[in-house]
């Protein structure tokens, strides 16, 4: 498997102003880019080439592979934060399956104070997550290029708490990132498709 830069589903400027063109460009460009052409030289020889990127997720971590996991991992995460994402999303109104789901867990303003919570209690780099567990839902935290895959969850939405992915817009405002993201930029519909 050769992993490749995905373009992104929207312009530059189409998330403004909640992301900017000079974030995106940035972070999907430069970043995403990175972990690309790394997880490319680190799966050359590791006996994970035909396997499928969730398979190297998971089986980078059972084996502590740090350079895979990082760089892999992030690729997997990065392909659908782009999707998690788009133009005039976010907010309460939810697909019904997903609602009906988020309803067992507490409702949407548990859900959205969880998800931001998870967000800001993640120190240093990493993600927050929604993700189904046994056919529930669950808000969590990675480190690093971690996700659910590699705890034996299904992540149906991340949003990437790097710095990179907000310090141009936001400085050092990681709540208003995530609450920006979270009522504003989440594409419902694909966090429903990811659910399967």
């Amino acid at each position: 498997m050769t992993f490749k830069l995905p373009d992104l589903p929207y312009a530059y400027d189409a998330l403004k102003p909640y992301m900017s063109a000079e974030t995106l460009q940035f972070h999907h460009d430069k970043h995403h880019l990175a972990y690309v052409d790394n997880g490319n030289k680190l799966i050359a020889g590791s006996g994970l080439e035909g396997k499928s990127i969730e398979e190297i997720c998971v089986a980078a971590f059972a084996s502590k592979n740090a350079g895979l996991v990082n760089n892999v991992g992030q690729h997997y995460n990065h392909v659908h934060f782009w999707r998690w994402m788009k133009a005039g999303g976010g907010g309460k109104k939810l697909p019904g399956k997903l609602m009906k789901l988020v309803d067992e867990i507490g409702g949407y303003d548990k859900l959205r104070a969880d998800f931001i919570n998870a967000g800001l209690t993640q120190f240093g780099s990493g993600w927050c997550w929604l993700a189904v567990r046994d056919g529930k839902l669950e808000v969590t935290k990675t480190p690093n290029g971690e996700n659910p895959l590699m705890h034996g969850a299904k992540p149906i939405l991340g949003c990437d708490v790097w710095e990179h992915s907000y310090y141009i817009d936001y400085r050092n405002a990681r709540a208003k990132y995530l609450e920006a993201f979270v009522d504003n930029l989440v594409n419902w519909d694909y966090v429903e498709e990811m659910m399967g």
